[in-house]
């Protein structure tokens, strides 16, 4: 795990450096170039700068020790940070939205060859930070907001250069705001994806990548397993999953390797970090207060 962490340190630390120092350089050319959509663009990007902090933090804080008040420890940090992303980038989406609307209403020429040549950097500096993040947003909704991030504004990036030379070319303005729609609908889809698993992993819900029904065939199949209940399958974080159950068996005493083997196969099969299993005997009245069945 420490390895893992050790990588992410990495990619977070380059992607805030590289942002960082575009926002700089965005807002030196805005000023000499007296364009007031670059320094506004480089305000823009210092929100990447803020959501990379956030996805960063949140993963650090992750692996702080439990303790008694929570004894969890910080692991939930991940699912509010997936969270926070998700709205910040609507946020940013509706932003842009707006501003295409303004431009379809009211066109007015891009600015010319120094923003074109800045949003060519922007979009290679964006691509190689998302590039950092590409493999574990998979699996991580925390790393998949600061990969969705940084996506985003490449995108937007490119579409400006895109528009600026289709304008130059053409002369029709109406392509800049166009361009701009096009780009909010396809990173609002993952956008609208992100938040809503951020929702699921705060409430609770069972991981879709979960196999729900694989676990419990798995778990009645046991031997000495005649039934279960109170069966909770819940995210610790954007990538650990606990599970909780009440095995009802008809034998008085287990192998002590029961309970190991049972927790390496449904980590090993089914992805579940941290399984906790209480086992009850058939062959007297129980009294399980959680038995709807007792």
């Amino acid at each position: 795990m420490s390895h893992g962490i050790h990588n992410y340190n990495r990619a977070f630390a380059v992607g805030i450096i590289l942002n960082v120092a575009f926002v700089i350089i965005e807002a030196i050319y805005g000023a000499l170039a007296d364009s007031l959509a670059l320094i506004a663009d480089a305000g823009h990007n210092l929100s990447d700068v803020a959501s990379l902090l956030l996805a960063w933090g949140a993963s650090v804080l992750a692996t702080r020790a439990a303790t008694e008040k929570r004894t969890y420890g910080l692991r939930k940090a991940t699912v509010m940070a997936s969270l926070a992303s998700a709205i910040l980038l609507l946020a940013v989406l509706g932003g842009i939205t707006w501003e295409a609307i303004l431009r379809l209403l009211n066109p007015e020429p891009v600015a010319g060859g120094i923003v074109i040549v800045v949003a060519t950097v922007g979009v290679v500096i964006n691509t190689v930070t998302a590039l950092l993040f590409v493999k574990g947003q998979k699996h991580d909704l925390n790393i998949r907001g600061a990969f969705l991030h940084m996506a985003a504004d490449a995108g937007v990036s490119l579409g400006v250069v895109l528009a600026g030379v289709l304008i130059m070319i053409t002369g029709w303005l109406w392509i800049d705001p166009a361009v701009s729609f096009a780009i909010v609908a396809v990173i609002f889809i993952g956008t609208w994806g992100l938040l809503r698993d951020s929702m699921d992993y705060a409430m609770d819900a069972v991981p879709k990548h979960v196999d729900l029904s694989g676990i419990n065939e798995y778990l009645l199949g046991l031997d000495h397993v005649n039934r279960i209940h109170d069966l909770h399958i819940w995210p610790l974080s954007t990538t650990e999953i606990a599970l909780t159950v009440h095995l009802v068996v008809d034998a008085d005493s287990l192998d002590n390797d029961f309970l190991s083997n049972l927790q390496l196969h449904l980590h090993d099969h089914f992805g579940i970090e941290h399984a906790t299993i209480q086992v009850e005997t058939s062959r007297f009245k129980t009294s399980c207060m959680l038995d709807e069945h007792a």
